[in-house]
């Protein structure tokens, strides 16, 4: 009957274990502005996404692809931003 009652493993190890390698560990959420920053690029980055798609404008296309990914590999802030504006200003200077 001991046996029965004896604990399990930790759940929360088994998260960590999952978690590790997705990235989820170094995402930054203690930073509102940082997570406020990760929302607007990706919402601009729909927005280049699917104007590109419709238009069949290739960079466009690209450039929101990037900007709705990019800020799960970015942790900085500064780098967010720079790359963020970098991305965006992007389709304006450059046509295919």
């Amino acid at each position: 009957m001991r046996g029965a009652l004896k604990k399990g493993p930790d759940p929360r190890a088994a998260l960590r274990a999952c978690a590790l390698g997705s990235g989820i560990e170094a995402w930054n959420v203690d930073n509102p502005a940082s997570l406020f920053l990760e929302l607007l690029f990706s919402a601009a980055g729909a927005g280049y996404f699917i104007y590109g798609k419709k238009q069949r404008a290739t960079v466009p296309f690209v450039c929101g692809l990037v900007l709705m990914v990019y800020p799960y590999f970015v942790s900085s802030t500064l780098l967010l931003v720079i790359i963020g504006i970098a991305l965006m200003t992007l389709p304006y200077f450059v046509r295919l």
